[in-house]
């Protein structure tokens, strides 16, 4: 709002409106009488932006929570499908090689090839055991956001009690 006053006697400028000459008013300005004390839609004004600056605040920090989860589940995600690779190239490389060096130990060629495949059916056993406790959702949820917003919450609460 442009304000119309003289410098020198701090009368209201004919050129304001009536609503712009209240306001002036209001404030001190007009008379001479400067307050001390701002008005309630001031503070009302100052509380708001506060509190939505507070509000873009928390929007902002879950955000930045949510994409770190994501990165998470992305390498989650690589390893489960790490998994499904060395499995495979494990069960078809390795698993005649050991299979034959069983064998050639004194061990019978059926008994050889289920001990390899208990083994690597093990390992990737522990690998897709790994890639789904990464992602399960409530390890993904933005924890740390959610509670800091609940503690800022109850902050509020107290200051206006």
């Amino acid at each position: 709002m442009t304000e119309y006053t003289n410098d020198r006697s701090g009368t209201v400028d004919p050129r304001a409106t009536e609503a712009e000459a209240r306001e002036i008013r209001a404030r001190g300005l007009a008379g001479g009488n400067a307050r001390t004390q701002p008005s309630t839609t001031t503070l009302l004004s100052e509380t708001l932006g506060r509190l939505g600056g507070l509000i873009r605040g928390e929007v902002d920090l879950a955000r930045a929570e949510i994409s770190e989860n994501m990165t998470r589940a992305a390498v989650a995600i690589g390893l489960l499908a790490g998994a499904i690779v060395v499995s495979l190239v494990a069960l078809n490389v390795l698993a005649a090689a050991l299979v034959a060096a069983i064998t050639e130990a004194g061990i019978d060629a059926g008994w050889s090839a289920l001990i390899v495949g208990v083994v690597f059916g093990v390992i990737a056993a522990g690998m897709i055991a790994k890639g789904t406790k990464d992602l399960k959702l409530s390890s993904l949820a933005p924890t740390r956001s959610i509670k800091h917003a609940r503690a800022t919450a109850a902050a509020v609460k107290e200051e206006f009690k």
